[in-house]
Order: C-alpha cells, then sequence, then structure tokens
C-alpha cells in the first residue's frame, strides 16, 4: 500500500504564497497521476490540479493563473506553488496517487488564508 504524506499548509496572509508537497511511499509501484483536491468548510471535496507522470497538467478553474502543479518523478513526490492567495482558498488539501495499483490519499494539510 502507498503511504502519502502532504507538507506545507499552514497560515498566510491574503496575497502570499505556499508551496505544498506531497511524497509517495511503500510500494514500488508506478504512479501514473498524482494529483491536489482541497475541501473547505460545508463544501465538497474538489479537484484543485492533477498531473501525470509525462508532464501534462489541469487545473480548476478558479486556480487557473495562480496555481502551479509539479512533479519529481524520481522522488514519486508533487508540489503546489500557490501565488496570490485569496481567503477562499481556505481548505483541507489533500494529495492523491493513482497508478497500477490503485487510488491512494493523504490525511491531508490545512491551508488558511487570513484577509
Amino acid at each position: 500500500q502507498v503511504q502519502l504524506v502532504e507538507s506545507g499548509g499552514g497560515l498566510a496572509q491574503a496575497g502570499g504564497s505556499l508551496r505544498l508537497s506531497c511524497a509517495a511511499s511503500g510500494s514500488a509501484f508506478r504512479i501514473n497521476v498524482m494529483g491536489w483536491y482541497r475541501q473547505a468548510p460545508g463544501k465538497q471535496r474538489e479537484l484543485v490540479a492533477v498531473i501525470t507522470s509525462g508532464g501534462s497538467t489541469n487545473y480548476a478553474d478558479s486556480v487557473k493563473g495562480r496555481f502551479t502543479i509539479s512533479r519529481d518523478n524520481a522522488k514519486n513526490t508533487v508540489y503546489l506553488q500557490i501565488k496570490s492567495l485569496k481567503p477562499e482558498d481556505t481548505a483541507d488539501y489533500y494529495c492523491n496517487a493513482a497508478g497500477l495499483g490503485g487510488s491512494y490519499w493523504g490525511k491531508g494539510t490545512l491551508v488558511t488564508v487570513s484577509s
């Protein structure tokens, strides 16, 4: 089974920046797709960004131009660079990894944006 550990969350001011990291470990199976999802209080979990092993990306409309997803395949690590933070970005951010062995989730990291 794959284990995912997120880091980099915390408190930031509106207009500031954060970089989230997620490292996958455990099984040696190929991880083809990694991504970030978020869930705000009272809201459903939503897709933020995904990236394939080949580098193709997809973003939610609400974060386009502000968030950048990237990955280091050798380290099985995915990153989310966040710029121009808004209060509505406040949420629990979850890492996801999918490959031959299935789909796995991290426990989440909280991002809180103050105005």
